[in-house]
């Protein structure tokens, strides 16, 4: 946990397919402009604003969507380590921190460097085919190896530092970080890991007559996924388009290079309060019948 600098360089962002993060993002950049602060609004997907943040030239994106919004923004600032601030104009939100009801005071305490910064670990996944690299990706839930749409298990050879640990039948594979922990992999059974370690989950989804518990691995572990499938197979991170696998094709991974920073204006104790009230009050079923 580490205090950062006092922001003055801010990029706002926000999902183009949520027409209230944009209204929302408007006000937001006309307020942080009466302070004095350097304001950059725009769609997360705009190329010169994802340029910029590459290059260095702001000190905090402030993120307005949901927790698939914050995901892209997780990609997109880790590798220049830019710290990313959550406002919540999404259904979920467990990754964001500021509801759209308390940006002002949130960000009123960030600009006073009244914060702190929660480091994640994200994994690098790789898909080998034919012994030649087909894709790479950097994930910060998860990634995960499993069938298509043909509602059949595939085999799924699992190796931990180029060993043999068990083949897997079932419908797929999680291979998830802590913060994935409480996403994909905590529906299939996982455990919760609290975020601030550095671990890599496997957890199986339906497993059939095999291994059905969940490791939990040393960061400096290495996993290898062989398919092994006469029918359809995918690779997905964190939850973007599949990708296509063929029988012998294989997913490596490992912990990424780059941590995601979120900042926090919360107790740094929130974690398993969040958790335990977004659990018993799960935002994400809408309202019941």
């Amino acid at each position: 946990m580490t205090t950062p600098l006092m922001p003055r360089r801010i990029a706002v962002v926000f999902h183009p397919q949520v027409p209230e993060a944009e209204i929302l993002g408007s006000e937001i950049a006309a307020y942080l402009s009466q302070r004095d602060v350097t304001v950059r609004p725009g769609l997360l997907y705009d190329e010169d604003l994802r340029g910029r943040v590459q290059a260095r030239e702001f000190d905090l994106l402030i993120a307005l969507g949901g927790d698939g919004t914050m995901l892209r923004a997780g990609h997109l600032c880790a590798p220049s380590g830019l710290p990313i601030l959550g406002i919540n104009v999404g259904k979920f939100g467990f990754l964001i921190e500021v509801g759209t009801g308390d940006w002002q005071a949130a960000l009123d305490r960030v600009l006073a460097g009244d914060c702190w910064l929660e480091r994640r670990m994200m994994l690098r996944a790789e898909h080998w085919c034919g012994g030649e690299m087909a894709g790479a990706w950097e994930v910060l839930n998860e990634c995960v190896v499993g069938r298509g749409e043909i509602v059949r298990p595939v085999r799924l050879v699992a190796e931990i530092d180029q060993r043999y640990l068990t083949t897997y039948v079932a419908d797929a594979l999680i291979v998830a970080t802590p913060t994935g922990s409480t996403a994909y992999a905590l529906a299939a059974g996982g455990p919760i890991l609290p975020p601030e370690l550095r671990n890599i989950l496997l957890i199986p989804v339906a497993p059939h007559l095999c291994v059905d518990r969940a490791f939990v691995l040393h960061e400096g572990s290495r996993v290898r996924v062989t398919v092994r499938t006469d029918h359809q197979a995918t690779l997905s991170a964190d939850g973007q388009a599949p990708v296509r696998l063929e029988d012998g094709d294989q997913v490596d991974v490992r912990a990424g290079e780059h941590s995601v920073l979120f900042v926090r204006v919360q107790d740094p104790g929130y974690f398993f309060p969040q958790m335990t009230s977004l659990m018993n009050h799960n935002p994400s079923a809408g309202v019941g019948r």
